[in-house]
């Protein structure tokens, strides 16, 4: 049996949707404010725990490598329980992991603390893309996909002034018990909302079968042309977006631009309410590009120069941008949420009982991109600071080379036959 002869399951009633919608956003919330307080603790912590530029690249990549190394056997479990089952059972590392952070007193036990956050909050993303794939129609994917990654920017905003004025209060020890505490509270509301998992049944049959052809291997996903046009990209573009969005853009206006930490925070804030905002219009515009056959492939084509225009002047102003630089950080974000739109693009090629596996491992690609990219950056800063280049200088270089990745990404998806399977 194949899975062109799979029933496809009954979408969910319009209000239920919204609330499961809700309850698994409320979750990717908490998980991308985790990730993001890192760049405005970094002054904190550089400080509190004697780090240079290297360790703090591997202290916020720890959360990347530890996501990225649960993501095959997640899209696995997906396909076989479901996202209700999986994410509760991540989530609960999630909330030993901010606990764990908030009692290190060691930069290894800050590394190992994040490395347990990443894993822990790994499914709340693609646990509900899962879901969607089957619950909703094409256009509604590409719809609730945009807007998770707006509830993200939205954590991400939180994780910006919000964290900057409660540490003269509680402290960033508290502040992790706090996210702790709200990520269990998010637990219980998906326990009581979301429905349980049906697995994929042949037509005709009353009962769930699992599907015959399918021993649960990625080899359909790795075999596929379209999933390896799309990584480059997702590596190096997407990854890089937010390795420079959740920890770079932070010391790129401190110690190039010359910003205070409160002028830093503030400007990751303006930065992650302009990703908001591009999401939120992406979930508007999306569904009636689909309708009106405009490919994800040619948006993707068309919009992801606009970053290397940005990054370009990043590199050639340096510490010349000034007051600027919040606002042409922002704009390069913004450009690159182009990219973004090839996640749904993945899960949709792929049948819907391989949507785990097929989204799992494009979500792989990226968190395998952002820490590299996160820990790279901070390579190539140490090491133009020890072959004696300025600061300014040395992050100038560490960009630029960033940049010529992301533009070679894209070079080879323009060159890449478009087969779509």
């Amino acid at each position: 049996m194949t899975a062109a002869t799979l029933a496809q399951p009954a979408h969910l009633p319009r209000r239920m949707a919204v609330v499961v919608f809700l309850a698994f956003a409320l979750a990717y919330f908490f998980s991308a404010l985790v990730r993001a307080i890192t760049a405005t603790l970094s002054p904190t912590l550089l400080t509190e725990f004697s780090l240079n530029a290297q360790d703090l690249g591997l202290l916020a990549g720890g959360y990347f490598l530890g996501f990225s190394l649960t993501q095959l056997p997640l899209g696995r479990l997906l396909d076989r329980h479901g996202p209700k089952k999986v994410v509760l059972a991540f989530l609960s590392f999630a909330v030993l992991g901010c606990l764990a952070f908030s009692w290190a007193d060691s930069f290894h036990g800050l590394l190992a603390a994040r490395v347990l956050c990443g894993m822990g909050v790994s499914a709340c993303l693609m646990a509900p893309l899962t879901g969607y794939r089957r619950w909703f129609d094409a256009s509604t994917q590409l719809r609730t996909n945009s807007w998770m990654l707006m509830t993200g920017s939205l954590g991400m905003l939180a994780a910006t002034l919000p964290v900057q004025w409660l540490m003269p209060i509680w402290g960033w020890r508290a502040l992790f018990v706090m996210l702790g505490v709200m990520i269990a509270l998010a637990m219980v509301l998906i326990a009581l909302v979301v429905p349980q998992w049906q697995k994929a049944m042949p037509m005709g049959v009353a009962h769930a079968m699992p599907v015959l052809d399918d021993d649960g291997s990625y080899r359909q996903i790795w075999r596929s042309p379209y999933f390896w046009r799309m990584t480059p990209i997702g590596f190096f573009s997407y990854g890089g977006m937010v390795a420079i969005q959740t920890l770079w853009a932070g010391p790129w206006m401190t110690q190039v631009a010359g910003w205070t930490a409160n002028e830093a925070a503030t400007g990751l804030f303006f930065i992650n309410l302009s990703m908001l905002v591009a999401f939120w219009l992406w979930g508007m515009v999306t569904p009636r590009l689909a309708r009106r056959g405009i490919p994800v492939e040619r948006l993707i084509a068309w919009g992801l120069p606009l970053t290397f225009v940005v990054l370009a002047a990043l590199v050639g102003l340096g510490a010349a941008i000034g007051g600027l630089a919040a606002a042409a950080l922002a704009l390069y974000c913004v450009c690159s949420t182009f990219v973004a739109l090839a996640q749904p693009a993945v899960g949709m090629a792929f049948p819907a009982h391989l949507a785990g596996r097929a989204l799992s491992a494009y979500n792989l690609v990226i968190f395998a991109g952002i820490f590299v990219v996160q820990w790279g950056i901070g390579l190539a800063v140490d090491a133009g600071r020890s072959l004696g280049l300025p600061s300014v200088m040395a992050y100038q270089v560490a960009l630029a080379g960033f940049a010529v990745c992301s533009c070679l990404s894209w070079v080879y998806f323009l060159l890449s036959k478009p087969d779509q399977t």
